[in-house]
């Protein structure tokens, strides 16, 4: 077929004419179609297959063989155009990919062909013919008839250059997607990962519920909350930071496996690996411990990565991270011990171990607990080194207030976090359903913000009430959706992973 060119019939575009005048002109367009009798955004049209469909009826024949297949009729968005003097050429993209309309002047009829000088790239057409084959051997629909069916007043994003801008192509999600062909094909894993994931739980008997956004307390993690106002009770409210507090609430009313996967609000920063606003999964089991959940994460992920990638081992970060179990599991303090030469034991007051973390240059605020502290000295010096799938087993007790001690081992909690790629993506425990030691842990939480640290663990009333009529034990599971779809696709900023990340307001950027 000779070089492709992507242009509009009849259209050389003047040098330095403004989005704002190509936009009018596309407007005159839609105009002169409605003048001539067609809506260029028509109420319904109809459509037989896909473009993939119509591919699929072509398989066997061979090139420039015009088979004896019944009419289709397909739908998409223009995305070339090529003009031959009496035939011309559309590449029309639709949600299965490209296919290519073929129209011939003496076929579609001189109104119809002549109105092709009204496209442009972006718009949206149906083309009503039959499959066939070109010479050149491409699958192709030979055009009866086509009509518009969306006008675009704004030019697609320029195909040899593409969207490279990261802030433009986040802000205006739809020209990435539009433009970037691997952008479309991560979201769609990560849709795929989604529900891999759901049918691993549902499978294994767990039962998928939806709990309370608007809450009462920001309870179930230490992290600041976003603040709102309820209208029609007069009362302040908060975006939820975990599902946990309410999920146990169901394993008290009788539910032994719940889970849920929904959006965490947390009013923190941003970074490669942090968005204010995010997708957990966070998971719940009866009779179970950190230890079940251990082996639920080993199955659920792996499985996962062999149904939706054919494979368990992925590239990330210049790494090959293979996710087959068994996972290493590390414990925390000999963690510590290995990778940063930090023994726990030889600090055991808060004033001396944020002493000797100044010295090791870290940042240790003045009004950091002893957990917040225990947490940077880890972050630095043993997280990076957790590349491979890795439990970080037992966990001080200052860092989880909601874990179960652990037998045996004064000041430690029955905790994991797993990490790959040198950050953490889950989080689990043996649940604390102790209501009087769960109230205590609480009030040393309170203390802890008294004493200038706001991102403690704040105590729910409801679910202390909940807890003293009985909760069983049970292992409890957060996991980042997010984080977990970075790792399975490759990406290293969350913000690839994310539809519509957050931004600063174009107005109050540029007021800066």
């Amino acid at each position: 077929m000779g070089e492709e060119q992507d242009t509009r019939a009849g259209e050389d575009e003047p040098a330095g004419t403004g989005a704002e005048s190509l936009r009018a002109q596309r407007i005159e367009r839609a105009e002169q179609l409605r003048d001539a009798g067609h809506d260029p955004y028509p109420p319904r049209i109809e459509r037989t297959h896909t473009n993939a469909g119509v591919t699929a009826l072509l398989e066997g024949i061979e090139s420039g063989e015009e088979p004896d297949l019944d009419p289709v009729a397909i739908v998409g968005r223009v995305v070339a155009q090529r003009g031959m003097g009496r035939a011309s050429f559309l590449d029309v993209l639709d949600g299965s990919g490209r296919l290519q309309a073929l129209l011939r002047r003496n076929v579609v009829g001189d109104e119809a062909y002549e109105r092709l000088k009204l496209l442009d790239l972006g718009d949206f057409v149906a083309v009503q013919g039959t499959p066939m084959r070109t010479r050149t051997g491409e699958a192709t629909v030979a055009a009866t008839s086509w009509q518009l069916v969306t006008k675009a007043l704004r030019a697609p994003p320029e195909k040899f250059h593409g969207l490279t801008d990261v802030e433009t192509r986040q802000r205006q999600r739809y020209l990435d997607l539009l433009a970037n062909e691997e952008v479309r094909d991560t979201f769609r894993t990560r849709s795929e990962i989604v529900a891999a994931v759901r049918r691993r739980l549902d499978e294994r008997g767990y039962l998928e519920v939806e709990t309370s956004v608007l809450q009462e307390e920001a309870g179930g993690a230490a992290a600041r909350p976003f603040e709102t106002h309820f209208e029609a009770l007069g009362e302040d409210r908060v975006l939820r930071i975990s599902l946990e507090l309410h999920l146990k609430r169901l394993l008290v009313g009788g539910y032994e496996r719940v889970y849920e996967i929904g959006r965490i609000f947390r009013n923190e920063g941003f970074s490669q690996r942090h968005n204010p606003e995010f997708t957990m999964l966070e998971l719940y089991e009866a009779y179970g411990d950190y230890g079940t959940m251990a082996t639920l994460v080993e199955e659920v992920v792996s499985g996962v990565a062999q149904e939706v990638l054919g494979t368990t081992t992925v590239s990330f970060g210049g790494n090959e991270i293979d996710f087959s179990p068994p996972w290493r599991r590390l414990g925390y303090v000999e963690a510590l011990r290995e990778y940063g030469g930090l023994d726990l034991e030889q600090f055991e007051g808060t004033e001396a171990l944020r002493e000797e973390l100044r010295r090791r240059g870290l940042d240790a605020p003045g009004e950091a607990g002893r957990g917040k502290l225990i947490d940077i000295a880890a972050s630095d010096l043993v997280e990076p080194h957790l590349v491979q799938p890795t439990f970080l087993l037992d966990y001080p007790i200052e860092l989880s207030p909601l874990a179960k001690r652990k037998a045996g081992a004064e000041g430690l909690v029955e905790r994991f976090e797993a990490f790959v790629g040198g950050f953490e993506f889950a989080n689990a425990y043996s649940e604390l359903n102790d209501p009087v030691d769960q109230r205590e842990r609480f009030e040393a939480q309170r203390a802890l913000r008294l004493a200038g640290d706001d991102e403690v663990e704040l105590a729910d009333e409801d679910f202390l009430l909940a807890l003293e009529h009985g909760m069983p034990p049970a292992g409890g599971l957060g996991l980042g959706i997010d984080r977990l779809v970075m790792l399975l696709t490759g990406q290293t900023s969350i913000r690839e992973v994310i539809l519509f990340p957050q931004h600063r307001s174009l107005s109050r950027r540029d007021d800066e």
